[in-house]
């Protein structure tokens, strides 16, 4: 079992886009500019909007961080993206989700100019994704994928099965992994709450991609031995055992399951590090011209 190590895999990136920072300015050119829009006070949103903006800092870029309150109204939260998309400092950003009830997500994420939208969420992105176009992929998938590439795992006529059809990880990278290129080329099942036959599915992949949101559901019996297993959830469950009180877990059963298979990301550790830097390849991508 070779352990696919997000962190140590992130951290080659970060340092990787350092450097071309680095040359971009010594060249004249201005730093990358990513801004985050914050809605209230929710943790984890929080916790990984200061991430990104760490990020940020070490790999050169500049970044700036709206906060609104949670009482803000959608048209005003609208007003706010029209500044940033008109803001020519500003080269990418995003509006970190989950947002309030009483906001149309849907209707955020379509305000956003698709030029600037490195979470790659907008219609337009999305279609360019499909398409095989240039574009913003959703940094999640994206994340994955440099994982996948990375490790030099196969990916050409394999089956890939991916649990859960979110529109940020599960649909995505269903569709990338059956495109024409490298990762890819695989013969792909996107499974979810209705489909029959779960297990044996499962059981048949030869990448297992789980995005659903409910810890250690993955057991060693519905895994392919030798499989390889990209585990994007995260999920806190109580551990008395532990000072904080819990201990973070994925969708798979990691520890009767890491025995069985060829690869496998932890959790914490693997798809979540990718993510924060699959974010800052999009912003950085964002200053260049398709």
């Amino acid at each position: 079992m070779i352990l696919l190590d997000g962190k140590k895999t992130s951290q080659e990136i970060r340092d990787e886009i350092k450097e071309e920072v680095s040359k971009l300015v010594e060249s004249g050119k201005k730093r990358p500019h990513l801004a985050a829009v914050l809605v209230g006070a929710n943790g984890a949103s929080i916790t990984y909007v200061n991430a990104k903006i760490r990020d940020c800092e070490e790999v050169g870029f500049d970044s700036s961080l709206v906060k609104l309150p949670d009482t803000v109204t959608e048209e005003e939260l609208i007003e706010k993206i029209d500044e940033l998309n008109k803001n020519d400092e500003v080269d990418g950003f995003i509006v970190q989700l989950p947002l309030p009830r009483h906001i149309n997500e849907k209707k955020i994420i379509e305000a956003i100019d698709p030029n600037k939208d490195v979470d790659g969420f907008h219609p337009t992105n999305v279609g360019r994704m499909a398409l095989n176009l240039p574009g913003f992929v959703p940094a999640t998938p994206k994340g994955m994928l440099e994982l996948i590439k990375r490790y030099n795992i196969e990916t050409n006529g394999k089956h890939c099965v991916v649990v859960g059809r979110s529109h940020i990880v599960g649909s995505p990278i269903s569709i990338l992994m059956a495109k024409n290129a490298y990762p890819g080329n695989c013969t792909v099942t996107l499974t979810h709450s209705r489909t029959t036959n779960f297990k044996e599915i499962c059981k048949s992949a030869d990448i297992l991609i789980v995005a659903l949101g409910k810890p250690e559901y993955i057991k060693k019996e519905m895994v392919k031995k030798g499989a390889v297993i990209i585990d994007v959830g995260i999920t806190r469950v109580p551990d008395s055992s532990k000072k904080s009180g819990y201990r973070i877990v994925g969708d798979v059963d990691f520890d009767k399951v890491k025995d069985k298979v060829s690869f496998i990301t932890p959790v914490p550790g693997g798809v979540g590090p990718m993510t924060r830097a699959a974010l800052m390849q999009n912003t950085l991508l964002a200053t260049k011209v398709w």
